[in-house]
């Protein structure tokens, strides 16, 4: 059935400034529908917000028209509680800002930054937030609020609610209030005098009644997230800070977040890391009071299943490997001290602990940072890539809990019992154990009366099991809509209805969230479960974590690689049920929202657990919708690349000459013509054109030396000039010459590019061409691989790589290169006092940024990598096809720079640089040539 037209009230329209920010298409709709979880809700309109006061007024009029409001930044929740019907409002793309406060000992954010960008202001300054969880890298400030994260080390110690310090909220009444500022609680009972009366007539309900007490301080001296942070009620007496810490855990349902402050955590420079495999889950969680003794700061628990995933990935840690996991589990375990004395005192005593249990290999305890990301790689990615290996066409359900320590071991067998006997083969058991805190997943369709029965029995029973030992249904989670249903169970009448009572007085109409934490109906948490379909191999395993957004340039554009994929989902579900119209309206916007501008650089496999390059599906899609004539044009352009580089450069040239209007205007004409996916538009940071490589002769660098590599120019610096310098390949050059090394040039120079235009563009002929002539080009020049290859342009040296790989030629970067052949020999002098560098997607994905880093080192006095750093999404024509996306990916980061007063800038890639260039306003050059500069 094609979804509803939409209604939104006149008065939620009139709220929003700008009505481009109401986004009511089809596709829009369906992109925001899904999060994390597995419920699926889609909503009737998205308002992607641009400050406190206009989501005020959105909340008032949605107040006046009784309209629902859900809220989604990170959408990384994992019980349904950041999607819903009526309106959603998009509050992460307006709400980025962070500020550092105290030197590092206090931070302010808005909601839409994520923990991981926030630390990364933090480090400097020897701090972290408190909470740490395993989604950090896309969890941003509001779901870590909302949600009452916590995590792997911070227990219940540094949770978002103990380390709070206050709140900007928006009330459902459209009042904004500051719980910080001094005079909060005056402002708050001259603004809403009920409420105050209401919070505090609630307080006293609770605090007189011995029996509440006694339950909030049981049930909250462990990890818990069900319900209401009741034991806010404890813990203050007055309006706003009894308030804001209310607000901690509920999940929008209460109020809009639109700005945190936290107090912060010093950073414990001295850590040991070891992963101990035990034969057994048992063994494993009853080795746990003995551990949690020794004061370990993390103990991670993982199951079989998790064990036989993290077999099959790459780069995971060696004590995983050698066996073959049947009833094992391992636990990740680390101490953090000041220094190393403290250190080797508290792994000391966990080394003395896990000696005397029957481990399959003794384990050993390690400062390695390299070992250390390997494990917490692993680890924090476990869900996704457990989740990953599903069975196509099921969805993966995740569920936390939380008891006494010591009942954790007797809670997972009876877990295991219940997997059994309801069904569910290859469920997984993984968490924080230290806490008590387990994670378990399902998988199936849950659709269906027998599926839906065995779920419904299974929760039934696992809740049982919880209460009976003592714990909470919902650990860090949030109850969402999964646990709403039972949070009377847990708490019984009394606390329930103060529940219940708090929720109508802070959201009388019932428009925050609903569904949400409060929700009586007994089935609730059966309903809008996702029933995905299979769609292409490429995203098919995608289980909607949301880790890939951070990182995508076209985020605040068009869609996000998850988006991407959920379109598809949605698209390929509406053809199944003949639902032709829904097809057809997906289709037409998502040629541009989700083919056209997707940038294709991968920086969503970095960041996916499952390794998903949505980049690879949109070059498929662009392959199998190529014009056929464009396609005929660009084989014959491999065929003579040679003259097409010069032809370029030489129109780039005569372009450089004449007004910027005249050409700007004539591309814009050919390109409302023949397409803004055909045409590119010219603009102001273009240069001139360069020179032609066969100038470069057969050899370079420095005479009467046997050669040590083979010198591949990329062609985008023969198109591209330097706008001032000598470009890339002439430092390249004389850098040689002055390190005594030299390189051998392949013949028919200019006729070779790495095939990157085709293969980003879906021409497989004219890729298939070009690819053949480098290839035998190459292993002439390199007498079959006995020389490497070295590019000077990152993303061409990705595109060699990947077409050289099969005839084994190791291709090195010109900036690894240099680092580690060139810099040991040369004597450089800085020539900048601070040097803002652009790493590129491909130096990211080479793993050359440290070689990047270091040549900056030399040429600067100081370096900075902009912490608001991403891809600029120029890659290669598309920042000239679509502007706006390079655009929208670089503003961040152009901003930071802005701010610094830097005197240099430098990247590692020509496109890039003159991507930088148009963001910034400042000359971007290739790194090596400041180290040119800084060794004449």
């Amino acid at each position: 059935m094609t979804l509803a037209t939409p209604e939104i009230a006149p008065e939620i329209a009139a709220a929003v400034a700008d009505v481009s920010r109401i986004r009511t298409r089809a596709i829009d709709r369906v992109a925001y529908a899904n999060d994390a979880s597995h419920y699926l809700l889609t909503p009737d309109a998205v308002v992607v917000a641009a400050d406190a006061a206009e989501v005020a007024g959105v909340l008032r009029a949605a107040t006046e028209s009784g309209t629902p409001v859900t809220f989604r930044s990170g959408g990384t929740s994992l019980s349904g509680q950041s999607s819903g019907t009526g309106l959603l409002v998009d509050v992460r793309q307006g709400f980025g800002r962070i500020d550092v406060l105290d030197g590092g000992r206090r931070v302010r954010s808005q909601p839409g930054a994520t923990v991981r960008q926030v630390n990364a202001w933090l480090l400097r300054h020897g701090h972290r937030l408190g909470p740490d969880p395993a989604s950090e890298a896309a969890c941003t400030i509001g779901g870590v609020v909302a949600n009452n994260s916590s995590g792997m080390a911070c227990g219940t110690v540094e949770s978002s609610y103990r380390t709070l310090e206050g709140l900007v909220l928006v009330l459902a009444s459209g009042t904004v209030v500051d719980t910080a500022e001094p005079d909060a609680d005056a402002l708050l009972r001259e603004r809403e005098p009920a409420l105050v009366e209401g919070l505090m007539r609630l307080r006293e309900r609770v605090v007189s009644n011995p029996a509440s007490v006694a339950l909030i301080e049981r049930q909250f001296a462990m990890k818990n997230t069900m319900g209401y942070a009741l034991n806010a009620f404890l813990d203050f007496d007055t309006p706003a800070a009894l308030l804001a810490h209310l607000v901690v855990g509920s999940e929008g349902t209460l109020a809009f977040v639109a700005e945190a402050t936290f107090r912060t955590v010093p950073i414990r420079p001295a850590i040991a890391t070891t992963l101990a495999v035990f034969p057994t889950l048992d063994a494993a969680t009853r080795s746990l009071p003995a551990l949690v003794a020794t004061g370990a700061a993390t103990l991670e628990l993982m199951d079989a299943t998790s064990l036989r995933v993290g077999q099959r990935l790459a780069g995971t840690p060696a004590a995983i490997h050698g066996f073959e996991a049947t009833t094992q589990a391992a636990l990740l375990v680390e101490y953090h001290a000041d220094d190393a004395p403290a250190l080797r005192e508290l792994a000391g005593a966990g080394a003395r602990v896990l000696a005397e249990e029957p481990l399959l290999d003794a384990a050993v305890f390690s400062s390695d940072p390299v070992q250390r990301a390997a494990a917490w790689t692993f680890r924090k990615g476990l869900y996704a890539s457990v989740a990953g290996a599903r069975p196509s066409g099921t969805t993966a359900l995740l569920e936390d809990v939380v008891v006494p320590v010591e009942r954790l071991a007797d809670t997972c067998e009876g877990l295991q019992e219940l997997f059994a006997r309801f069904g569910y083969a290859d469920s997984v058991i993984f968490g924080h154990a230290k806490d008590g805190n387990i994670h378990f997943m399902l998988t199936d369709r849950f659709e269906g009366a027998k599926a839906l029965g065995r779920f419904e029995g299974f929760t039934d029973a696992m809740v049982d099991l919880v209460l009976e030992a003592g714990g909470n249904l919902k650990a860090e989670h949030g109850t969402g809509r999964a646990m709403a249903p039972y949070v009377r169970r847990q708490y019984g009448d009394e606390l329930y209805e103060v529940i219940v009572g708090l929720k109508r007085l802070l959201d009388p109409r019932g428009i925050l969230n609903p569904g949400v934490i409060v929700d009586d109906d007994p089935g609730a948490h059966m309903r809008h479960l996702k029933a995905p379909v299979s769609i292409e191999p490429e995203a098919d395993r995608c289980v909607e974590c949301g880790y890939c957004e951070p990182v995508c340039p076209s985020r605040s554009l068009t869609l996000t690689p998850r988006q991407r994929i959920v379109v598809r989902r949605a698209s390929t579900a509406a053809r199944e049920r003949g639902d032709g119209a829904l097809v057809a309206e997906l289709e037409k916007d998502y040629d541009y929202d989700g083919v056209q501008t997707c940038a294709v650089d991968g920086m969503c496999q970095t960041a996916c657990p499952v390794l998903i390059n949505t980049g690879t599906l949109m070059k498929r899609f662009r392959r199998e919708d190529a014009n056929p004539v464009l396609a005929a044009g660009w084989s014959a352009a491999a065929a003579g690349w040679g003259a097409v580089t010069r032809a370029g450069s030489v129109a780039l040239t005569v372009a450089d000459k004449v007004p910027l209007p005249l050409v700007r205007t004539a591309t814009d004409a050919a390109r409302a013509v023949l397409g803004t996916d055909t045409v590119p538009r010219y603009s102001a940071e273009l240069p001139a054109g360069g020179s032609s490589r066969r100038s470069l002769g057969a050899r370079v660098g420095a005479v009467g030396v046997e050669p040590a590599a083979v010198f591949l120019p990329a062609c985008v610096g023969s198109m591209f000039g330097p706008a001032e310098g000598i470009g890339a390949t002439a430092a390249f050059v004389r850098l040689l010459e002055r390190a005594g090394v030299a390189a051998v040039v392949p013949d028919g120079i200019d006729a070779l590019c790495c095939g990157t235009p085709w293969s980003s563009k879906g021409y497989a002929k004219g890729h298939a061409t070009m690819s053949a002539r480098v290839r035998a080009a190459v292993r002439e020049a390199t007498r079959d691989g006995a020389l490497p290859v070295v590019c000077d342009a990152s993303s061409c040296t990705e595109g060699f790589a990947a077409t050289l790989r099969e005839d084994g030629i190791r291709v090195v970067d010109a900036v690894a290169f240099a680092a580690a052949e060139l810099l040991p020999v040369l004597s450089p002098t800085p020539v900048a006092e601070l040097l803002a560098l652009h790493p590129t997607c491909s130096s990211k994905q080479l793993g050359i940024d440290p070689a990047l880093r270091a040549i900056g080192e030399v040429v600067a006095s100081e370096v900075r990598v902009p912490d608001a750093w991403g891809c600029c999404a120029y890659a290669g024509d598309r920042g000239m096809l679509h502007p706006e996306l390079t655009e929208a990916a670089t503003a961040p980061e152009a901003s930071e720079v802005a701010a610094w007063g830097a005197d240099a800038f430098a990247s590692c890639n020509r496109t890039c640089e003159l991507g930088m260039t148009k963001a910034t306003g400042e000359s971007y050059v290739h790194v090596l040539e400041l180290l040119e500069k800084a060794t004449r």
